[in-house]
């Protein structure tokens, strides 16, 4: 529509109308940038206190390292006469806690204390190290030898399986609770095999080696069965030494029921009438009713306070971590 303009004249062109308000003023939209910044600032601050309270506890750490040792052997120093506990739990290998090393010094330590009046091995393990079973059972023969007076008893709690048996068959008496599984004399080896993966995947294998078997039994190679013959033969060997010693720890007690080294387990009333375990019983009954000295000490080799302190510390990490992350987590709510 045309205007008249009293300057200009008529003015053909339109009217420019106002831009309509899109309903949030100047102050609101500053007021939401204020608290988007607030937030993020919030955000950031509660990692910058939990980065520095990390960095605390991290200094912390090294100077209780430098401060502790980082072993300590248990001060038996008026210690009353007692029944000494050595605890075998989790996998027997050299790099975990139930180590030779580990299990051989406890149970020195407890045949060594003056008013330990007998040894409990707490048995809870699915087995392990064939070699580290080993060094663990001839200790006991020869601490047994060098203490006549004072016998050792296992006690097979959930599980007392394959390496751990091993051990437990180096003690005067063997038991266990009703529902215990106990067993699994014998040997295993395994693996996987990707030739077929690699034929489908177009992967092919380069392998060079100087020495014929140095590529022995390899997993991404066919199988060989003059390989697998002679490792089997390495295992027969394994499971005759195991043999060996538990008929030599157990005796007469062992029946001759021709499964009882097939690698089978058994509950603990099954392993009774096998003659695997002499009765069914706690380590408390066992220091009361057979040893005769309720209070019991425990002797095994525990971590050294600085590496209990940093495995806590890491848990609280994880969890503290997890934590955040959750709270920072998009909903719909």
């Amino acid at each position: 529509m045309s205007e008249w303009n009293s300057s200009d004249g008529w003015n053909d062109e339109p009217a420019r109308k106002a831009p309509r308000s899109s309903g949030v003023t100047d102050s609101q939209a500053l007021e939401k940038l204020v608290g988007a910044l607030t937030a993020e600032q919030r955000k950031s601050r509660r990692w910058g206190i939990f980065f520095k309270i990390l960095t605390f506890l991290y200094l912390f750490a090294l100077l209780f390292m430098f401060r502790a040792p980082l072993t300590g052997g248990l001060d038996t120093a008026g210690v009353e006469a007692h029944t000494a506990v050595v605890e075998v739990n989790g996998t027997i290998a050299s790099d975990t806690h139930a180590s030779a090393d580990n299990l051989v010094g406890a149970l020195r330590r407890a045949f060594e204390a003056e008013n330990s009046k007998a040894v409990v091995m707490r048995i809870n393990s699915p087995g392990g190290s064939p070699v580290q079973a080993g060094y663990v059972y001839d200790e006991i023969v020869r601490l047994r030898e060098e203490h006549p007076d004072k016998k050792v008893y296992a006690v097979i709690s959930d599980m007392g399986a394959s390496g751990a048996y091993y051990i437990a068959a180096a003690a005067d008496e063997i038991y266990a609770n009703r529902a215990s599984l106990v067993g699994s004399i014998g040997v295993v080896s395994g693996g996987f095999g990707f030739t077929g993966l690699m034929d489908k995947a177009g992967v092919e294998r380069r392998l060079y080696t100087a020495g014929e078997n140095k590529a022995f039994l390899d997993p991404f190679s066919p199988e060989e069965p003059g390989e697998v013959a002679f490792w089997q033969d390495v295992l027969k060997n394994t499971h005759e030494q195991f043999i060996e010693y538990v008929r030599k720890g157990r005796g007469e007690r062992l029946t001759d029921d021709e499964r009882l080294f097939s690698g089978l387990v058994w509950t603990g009333e099954q392993a009774l009438d096998l003659g695997l375990v002499d009765g069914l019983g706690s380590t408390s009954w066992v220091a009361r009713e057979l040893v005769g000295e309720e209070e019991l000490v425990d002797y095994t080799v525990q971590p050294s306070p600085f590496k209990q302190f940093t495995d806590a510390l890491g848990v609280s990490i994880v969890s503290a971590l997890r934590t955040e992350l959750a709270g920072s987590r998009f909903d719909l709510r």
